[in-house]
């Protein structure tokens, strides 16, 4: 009897040290990561409203972790270029992307995409979401409230432009879901990226934007460019003087700009969840949490769940408007 309760003993204990031994090389497999830098892709130039949410995050990462979230900037067509090198990026946890509502746009437009971002990318976290704002040069558009544009833009059909991130992205949609709620007309100028858009606004070589929050917010309150509306059903606490499109009867321009991160197909479950660990853990800092309420920007805080069912939303509800503007692009 003794022998067997002594046997069952060595059992008990030979399984609890087997199992605690499965378990140390999964333990250290996770604290390993990230054992080196990592790259993250940023589809547009620098200096747009993606680069203003990836680069304080990227700063936050390297504190907490001790290694480099390297920004790689890859502009060009509505920033499907820099999706595409990122969907074909190697799944081995060091390869990360930061998308935008652009994304959801592009599958609608673009009809030969050489990659399906609910396919190849997969969906870590909403990093921030912010509205879009309607903003001018003054010096080229005199209007001091949005009443005086649109008066200025039905008097002078085609004469003024507007700048965006470029072909299909949610600037470019934005600007002419403007136009069908307004009965004007302005010419579209796309740009390579928001960032070389915004700078032609604020040195005068474009008339206005319907802009991310993010990348204009520091120029509207350096006066070099002007906020005549902000879109959506409520005004932003960063600008409260700057009114809603449902003040301005646009109850339905709804615009949001917003940002994410995927990583390729393939990345292991252990790597995604320890990604959106940190970027939770960063989102918590006194610092970004300035840096976003500073760009009138929220930090939705969704599971990965939640985030593929948004991005599947935004794909259908941009479907609806792209059709309705008869944008469609080779």
């Amino acid at each position: 009897m003794h022998s067997s309760r002594a046997t069952r003993r060595e059992v008990l204990r030979v399984a609890a040290w087997a199992a605690a031994a499965g378990a140390i090389p999964l333990a250290r497999a996770q604290q390993a990561w990230p054992a080196r830098n990592v790259m993250m892709i940023v589809p547009f130039p620098p200096g747009g409203g993606t680069d203003a949410f990836a680069r304080p995050l990227a700063a936050q990462f390297n504190k907490q972790t001790g290694k480099q979230l390297v920004i790689d900037n890859r502009g060009g067509a509505g920033g499907t270029v820099g999706a595409s090198i990122a969907s074909h990026a190697a799944p081995d946890g060091y390869n990360l992307f930061m998308g935008a509502v652009h994304h959801t746009i592009a599958p609608s437009i673009y009809p030969r995409l050489d990659y399906d971002l609910q396919r190849d990318l997969i969906p870590i976290t909403l990093v921030a979401s912010v509205p879009q704002v309607v903003v001018v040069n003054p010096q080229r558009i005199p209007a001091k409230n949005f009443s005086e544009l649109v008066k200025l833009l039905k008097a002078n059909p085609g004469k003024f432009n507007y700048g965006s991130a470029g072909n299909g992205t949610s600037h470019h949609l934005a600007g002419e879901l403007f136009k069908m709620q307004t009965g004007t007309f302005i010419t579209h100028i796309p740009y390579r990226g928001a960032g070389p858009a915004l700078q032609d606004l604020v040195a005068g070589n474009c008339d206005l934007m319907f802009d991310g929050l993010g990348g204009s917010a520091p120029h509207i309150k350096g006066g070099r460019i002007r906020a005549l509306m902000m879109a959506g059903r409520q005004r932003n606490a960063a600008f409260p003087d700057v009114p809603c499109a449902r003040e301005v009867g646009l109850p339905d321009y709804n615009v949001t700009s917003w940002y994410g991160i995927w990583a390729p197909r393939g990345t292991s479950a252990e790597v995604q969840t320890r990604v959106a660990d940190e970027v939770r853990k960063a989102m918590a800092t006194p610092e970004l949490k300035d840096i976003w309420e500073q760009n009138g920007a929220d930090f939705p805080n969704l599971t990965q769940p939640q985030f593929a069912s948004f991005i599947d939303g935004e794909i259908k509800r941009w479907a609806v408007v792209a059709k309705a503007a008869n944008v469609r692009l080779d």
